[in-house]
């Protein structure tokens, strides 16, 4: 085999390996469509140096419902709101990866003796 053609292969190799990489990476993330519970398709998105997290797609189409919340560990903490309750209220946040394609939503409010949490899906 030519030193050419081991080349070919070799640099081939390479980037089949780094594809990989970034398409196992991209997996992983936060970042995309994810469908709640109640079927609504929420958009979580990079903003302001933290996450964002808005409903595209849903009875409340355009609801913001974290802004900003920022990477503690391995997940996003700040306030919340959510689509069902008074627009006034605002809850203790934390957004968290389960895996590559489960993203946890939990509020807590009173100090953190309420709380309640969605597991939503990454949408296709």
């Amino acid at each position: 085999m030519s030193i050419i053609k081991r080349s070919m292969i070799a640099i081939s190799a390479v980037g089949l390996a780094a594809a990989f990489a970034v398409t196992t990476a991209s997996a992983a993330s936060p970042w995309g469509k994810w469908k709640r519970p109640n079927g609504d398709i929420a958009k979580v998105y990079q903003c302001g140096g933290g996450m964002c997290g808005v409903i595209e797609k849903g009875k409340r189409s355009g609801f913001v419902m974290f802004k900003g919340i920022k990477k503690a560990g391995n997940a996003w903490k700040g306030d919340m709101k959510h689509p069902e309750m008074p627009g006034f209220m605002t809850f203790n946040g934390t957004v968290s990866l389960v895996g590559d394609n489960k993203l946890k939503v939990q509020g807590c409010a009173i100090g953190n003796s309420m709380c309640d949490a969605e597991v939503w899906t990454r949408a296709k």
